[in-house]
């Protein structure tokens, strides 16, 4: 799923489960390094000698074509380029009063003033009779106890927070319009290609590089990034991204991916945090934000189904306890190992216990957490019926029960 937030402020801990068996954790980080990508274009350049004793007519004739060809040839590239530049410059002056900073204000010991944490970006997508809308990365604006937005003019505009969803690391705040001349209009990432203009803008290193605009290409699309949300070294969930080589630092985070049109197509988010890594950043899709930020803007979280149980991947469970604890012969290799149902949940009202290892939701095989959650919040809906395939002491059962919603369970 960076790194003012995510680097400069450590996530909320969660209990580390001991694990006989390694695991191997990408380190993700939004906000660690920069790119400088330079482009350099090469000419050909001919060494033409003359021959000072005989120089006769048709050879001049010849390099006079030759001349005429070779500016003919040179002033429409030169041509293209400015178009280019031209079009970038349009695209960035139509969208970047809409990006503004985030500052995520906390109060760092009980000795001192409230000062500020850290600084984002992030988008202005809205704005109706009384108020805009601004957003934003959820690592952003974690852990505040007070937010402001700053504006392009320099203004600081205090910022309440409407809705926030660590899994998509989106955050929507909302603040009075009076001040709002520009809002950024929303593109497609559906239709993106690889190589395409990617265009990002951003607060990198807070507010002394303001607005600063890197441009790069579309690197790849439909990345798989796992995100750790507890730091227990397992994936908790894995978010789609585009790969971008536009430069993406810290403060970025939150701001706007464009395209030569001027309208986004990501919200940027994340960067590899490795040094021997270079021009690796990432950005949510668009396409996948706004059904999250719909539903953020309504002061609601995001409705998730949910089940009830927390469990850990079969494939971590030491041979023996396989063997004596769970009774499962060497034909069930996938699944997960049920170790807690909570109370009144789903899966207690089906009978589900602990030890019991689900291999199946419906016809989709189950082979680890990652897969059950995706699985749930992108095929399944609150409410919706669903057939458990589990195994009680080495024997097969299923089970049927209701989902609910994850946020009233």
């Amino acid at each position: 799923m960076s790194e003012e937030f995510n680097q400069e402020k450590t996530p909320e801990q969660g209990k580390k489960v001991k694990k006989e068996k390694n695991t191997l954790a990408m380190l993700m980080s939004g906000v660690a390094g920069g790119v400088i990508v330079a482009l350099f274009t090469g000419g050909i350049f001919i060494n033409m000698m003359n021959d000072e004793q005989a120089t006769t007519a048709e050879d001049s004739q010849q390099k006079e074509q030759a001349e005429q060809t070779t500016t003919e040839e040179v002033l429409p590239t030169a041509n293209l380029t400015n178009q280019s530049s031209n079009s970038i410059g349009s695209a960035v002056e139509k969208v970047s009063d809409a990006v503004v900073g985030v500052s995520n204000i906390q109060q760092i010991s009980l000795w001192e003033e409230s000062d500020a944490a850290g600084t984002g970006s992030g988008v202005i997508y809205k704005k109706d009779d009384e108020y805009a809308y601004v957003a934003t990365n959820n690592h952003v604006v974690e852990g505040a106890q007070e937010l402001e937005v700053i504006l392009t003019n320099g203004e600081h505009v205090e910022a309440n927070v409407l809705g926030t969803d660590a899994l998509t690391d989106l955050a929507v705040l909302r603040i009075p319009n009076d001040q709002v001349e520009t809002v950024a209009e929303l593109g497609s990432s559906d239709k993106l290609t690889v190589g395409d203009t990617a265009i990002a803008i951003g607060n990198p290193l807070g507010q002394d590089f303001a607005g600063s605009v890197t441009q790069g290409i579309i690197s790849g699309l439909d990345r798989a990034v796992d995100i750790d949300l507890n730091n227990d070294s397992q994936p908790d969930w894995t978010t789609n991204v585009i790969q971008t080589d536009a430069a993406i630092n810290p403060g970025n985070s939150g701001g706007a991916l464009i395209n030569t049109n001027g309208k986004v197509i990501g919200i940027n988010s994340m960067k590899i945090a490795q040094s021997q890594v270079e021009g690796i950043g990432f950005a949510i899709p668009i396409d996948d934000a706004k059904p999250v930020i719909d539903q953020l803007e309504t002061g609601n979280e995001v409705v998730r189904p949910f089940i009830g149980i927390s469990a850990i991947d079969l494939s971590t469970v030491p041979q023996r306890h396989i063997q004596e604890t769970l009774q499962l012969d060497e034909s069930v290799e996938q699944g997960v190992v049920i170790a807690q149902v909570e109370p009144k949940s789903p899966a207690e009202e089906a009978g589900l216990k602990q030890y019991d290892v689900v291999t199946k939701v419906n016809d989709k095989n189950i082979e680890s957490m990652l897969d059950l959650k995706k699985y749930l919040y992108n095929e399944t809906e609150v409410g919706e019926e669903v057939t458990i395939s589990f195994y009680r002491e080495g024997n097969l059962q299923t089970a049927t029960l209701a989902l609910s919603n994850q946020n009233t369970k």
